[in-house]
Parts: structure tokens; C-alpha cells; sequence
């Protein structure tokens, strides 16, 4: 009777005008291979977010998808966000 647990990242969504990166990660507890329990957790990863310690799929979609102009673009609205809150 062995029991295991194990974590995959088993959803990657890349969402909206700046290419949030959307990342679920499922935590699975099994027994003698048979899945017992499922749960979930998310992250996000913004366009100037830190991608070292993510995995290598999400540093090539980061790759692929946060663009200069991406980030110019985010980096922006940032900006005005602050500035419309002063």
C-alpha cells in the first residue's frame, strides 16, 4: 500500500490585452496508483513578472507571448493606473 503524492502544472491559459500567463497547478494524493484526492492552485504570470523559477514550458510561452511591445504596453497601464489613483 503505497501512497504518493505528485503535482503537474495540467492547465496553461494565456489571457487578455497583456498576455497573463494563467498557471494551474493539481496536487494529487494516490494510493497503489489509484487517485484518492485533487486539488488545485493557481499563479499568474504578468509580463514583468520573474520567470526563473518557473517551468520550462511557461518560460517559453513567457517567451513567445511577452513581447517588447507587450511589456511596453503593460508597463504603461501600470503607470496610468498609479496616476489615476493620485
Amino acid at each position: 500500500m503505497a501512497i504518493t503524492k505528485r503535482t503537474e502544472q495540467d492547465k496553461i491559459e494565456v489571457l487578455g490585452e497583456f498576455k497573463m500567463i494563467q498557471v494551474r497547478t493539481a496536487t494529487v494524493i494516490e494510493e497503489d496508483g489509484v487517485e484518492l484526492s485533487r486539488s488545485f492552485s493557481r499563479h499568474v504570470v504578468a509580463p514583468d513578472s520573474d520567470i526563473s523559477n518557473e517551468s520550462a514550458e511557461v518560460k517559453a510561452i513567457s517567451n513567445a507571448v511577452h513581447t517588447d511591445s507587450v511589456k511596453d504596453a503593460y508597463k504603461k497601464h501600470q503607470e496610468d493606473s498609479v496616476k489615476s489613483m493620485e
